[in-house]
């Protein structure tokens, strides 16, 4: 998995490319740095696969950033959002 950050004032855009699984969720949390964000983008436009200690993550993230502002994930494709429906995560996260 390939992690791209980008801090432009108060929004957080992370790029993610390949497969977020038990394997790469570590890496991503430790890449996660919150402090004074108030708006986090995840652009899933290189993502091929995510399991459940990805959404668990995206869970952690969501709640944290409920406090402090808004989350967004955007460029989510068919297999990604087939996920999300089936786990009822479309419900939470906002998908853009």
């Amino acid at each position: 998995m390939n992690i791209g950050k980008m801090l432009n004032e108060k929004e957080l855009t992370i790029n993610i490319e390949g497969r977020l699984d038990t394997v790469t969720s570590p890496q991503l949390e430790a890449e996660l740095d919150f402090k004074g964000v108030e708006k986090l983008v995840f652009n899933f436009d290189k993502l091929d696969y995510i399991s459940s200690a990805g959404l668990r993550l995206l869970l952690m993230a969501q709640k944290t950033m409920n406090k402090q502002g808004e989350m967004v994930i955007t460029n989510v494709n068919e297999t990604i959002m087939e996920v999300f429906e089936i786990t009822g995560f479309c419900d939470i996260l906002t998908i853009q």
